[in-house]
């Protein structure tokens, strides 16, 4: 998609951080952009800068674990801009650090339901309202370096972020014939505020297992500080868009992990002249299920 003008955005987490980045970029592009956040004041005063630099704007407050808050924001994008949006960007995150063997159910439970369950239920809303409008359209899931990788320090958010990966690659697979793209955003530090997520956790997620005070937050700061800001990272985005890119990582200093973790996973493999008999029957048999499992998609399409 290189043409943005007119075009509807959804962004999730937009009131802030990488998601506001995302409304200044793609709003300064030509997009109609609604942003979703759940913080009422926060969400307010972006929508009030991105007006006063002349963009299209409208805000919904949305907690992104709520599945029928979701329809309804659904439902308020089509009523008040007459269609859903040929743009989704699945921003929302939230992070919070400890000790792996120290997290909770809760710790777990809102990690994980942020960060991946969020991104499943924008997926679950807005992609069968975007192929019914047949109009072509873009996706894009901010995941995470992290998500390559464990980490024990941080092992909930990375496997979320690991899913939201995976569940790109295999979205980028079925809605090409629809026309509409699919993109993961995997950053690395990003200038922003998540180091004060945990001040917005729920009470109902119960007690978590890491240590959460004024000093841990203050030191997680003194790294976003740092990180790339978020125009910039946007721009990335949209040049991605552009070019129908699967992955953004616009990081190279992330290479050289990314690729070592990479590799001791290929090395773990064992050449094909251990066993070159029982690999040619399993691939044999992979790709007659593959090749009997698209006939049977096919077949079950034209009886529907």
């Amino acid at each position: 998609m290189k043409d943005f003008q007119g075009r509807i955005a959804f962004i999730t987490g937009g009131a802030s951080g990488a998601g506001f980045g995302q409304a200044e970029i793609f709003g300064g592009a030509g997009c109609r952009i609604v942003i979703a956040d759940i913080r009422r004041d926060q969400l307010d005063k972006a929508v009030a800068a991105l007006t006063a630099k002349g963009i299209t704007a409208h805000g919904i407050q949305l907690d992104v674990t709520d599945r029928d808050a979701f329809a309804r924001a659904a439902d308020e994008v089509e009523s008040h801009f007459g269609a859903p949006p040929q743009l989704l960007f699945n921003t929302a995150g939230v992070n919070s650090f400890g000790p792996v063997e120290s997290s909770t159910y809760g710790d777990f439970d809102w990690l994980i339901g942020v960060n991946l369950g969020g991104v499943i239920n924008g997926m679950v809303t807005f992609v069968p309202r975007m192929i019914a409008a047949g109009q072509p359209g873009h996706i894009v899931t901010t995941a995470s370096v992290g998500g390559f990788h464990g980490s024990a320090a941080a092992a909930p958010y990375s496997a979320a972020k690991a899913a939201a990966i995976n569940l790109m690659e295999s979205y980028r697979m079925s809605l090409e014939k629809y026309d509409i793209g699919v993109s993961v955003l995997c950053p690395a530090n990003i200038r922003s505020n998540i180091a004060e997520a945990t001040t917005i956790r729920p009470a109902s997620f119960g007690d978590t297992g890491y240590l959460v005070n004024e000093d841990t937050i203050a030191s997680l700061h003194s790294i976003h500080i740092h990180g790339m800001d978020p125009l910039e990272l946007a721009r990335h985005v949209k040049r991605a868009v552009e070019e129908n890119k699967l992955y953004i990582v616009p990081y190279p200093e992330t290479k050289e992990q990314i690729a070592a973790h990479f590799n001791a996973i290929l090395d773990a493999i064992p050449p094909m002249e251990s066993d070159p008999e029982g690999a040619r029957k399993r691939t044999e048999a992979l790709q007659n299920w593959a090749r009997d499992r698209a006939k049977m998609m096919t077949k079950g399409k034209d009886q529907g």
